[in-house]
């Protein structure tokens, strides 16, 4: 992949409320936010939907993102909301904190849905923030510690962790977590003209570089414009 592709490439910053741990038990998604990305830039396009899990939740659950068993009892359940949800991610790179959690989710959704639907690695490319991190800063960092790190945390208000919250503030992160990535490539080339981002040595036995003085007339054209720009109320910083 170019750079350039790189640069427009459309990524999804995404994140999921659950029912519990594990899937395997019987957890269900009942919240997902997802956020817009091309070229590093937020576009404004986000998908967001409660889920009816069809169980109960437990009240330890409930306090952590809030949502109640009387709220989702009338939101659409999983299969309703299945194919918009694929397609407004399908053929994006999905960006996420501790991807394997929420993808093993999503993958379990799909399987229960007996449609024979591609897994999520199957429609889309991932980058999890978790396994950033751990690059990093040498062990893998939760989203509370990258925000306050990258000084992100009051964009957002995170009273309650909604999937959409978190997907907002992880754009933040991720924006800056990759922020040199998207400096221009410095490295040092070998000089054969084909790369134009590429630094070219220049030959040590060159000819020096030809010093051309300013004429009387060019030097007194330059003290008048100075005069102009004085005259107008600035002083030329040429003249300290």
């Amino acid at each position: 992949m170019t750079t350039n592709d790189k640069k427009d490439q459309r990524l999804i910053i995404l994140d999921t409320e659950t029912t519990g741990l594990n899937p395997k038990e019987g957890h269900r998604i009942v919240e997902i936010g997802c956020v817009e990305m091309v070229n590093r830039q937020l576009t404004g396009r986000n998908y967001h939907v409660y889920i009816n899990p069809l169980i109960e939740m437990d009240q330890e659950v409930i306090n952590i993102h809030g949502l109640t068993n009387a709220f989702l009892s009338d939101k659409p359940i999983f299969s309703q909301v299945a194919s918009e949800f694929i397609e407004f991610i399908r053929g994006a790179e999905l960006v996420i904190h501790n991807a394997k959690f929420d993808i093993g989710f999503m993958d379990h959704e799909f399987i229960m849905l007996r449609r024979g639907l591609s897994m999520t690695q199957d429609i889309c490319t991932v980058t999890d923030t978790l396994k950033v991190s751990k690059d990093e800063f040498g062990s893998p960092k939760t989203l509370d510690f990258l925000a306050r790190h990258y000084k992100v945390d009051k964009l957002v208000d995170r009273t309650y962790h909604g999937a959409l919250i978190d997907a907002q503030l992880l754009a933040f992160v991720y924006i800056e977590m990759t922020r040199k990535q998207s400096a221009l490539n410095l490295t040092i080339g070998d000089g054969d003209g084909t790369d134009a981002n590429v630094i070219r040595r220049v030959s040590s036995d060159r000819l020096p570089l030809k010093i051309i003085q300013a004429s009387a007339d060019e030097l007194d054209a330059h003290q008048k414009r100075l005069d102009i720009v004085n005259e107008k109320g600035a002083e030329p910083i040429w003249r300290k």
